[in-house]
């Protein structure tokens, strides 16, 4: 599942109009959301490690 434009063209339509100013602002809009819509997809395809699982990953460092 990757963003779609009408996605892109939500996020930037809801961003208030002097942030404009700066175009990385918006990039950084652009990426934040594709990475959500990566993160619900591995989540939909049980790509997830539990909380104990990452505390065992964490303690073995």
């Amino acid at each position: 599942m990757s963003i779609t434009k009408a996605q892109i063209i939500e996020a930037i339509q809801a961003m208030p109009q002097t942030e404009f100013n700066h175009i990385d602002e918006v990039i950084e809009e652009i990426i934040l959301l594709e990475k959500i819509e990566n993160g619900l997809k591995e989540t939909e395809e049980g790509k997830v490690v539990s909380e104990e699982e990452m505390d065992k990953i964490i303690a073995s460092w």
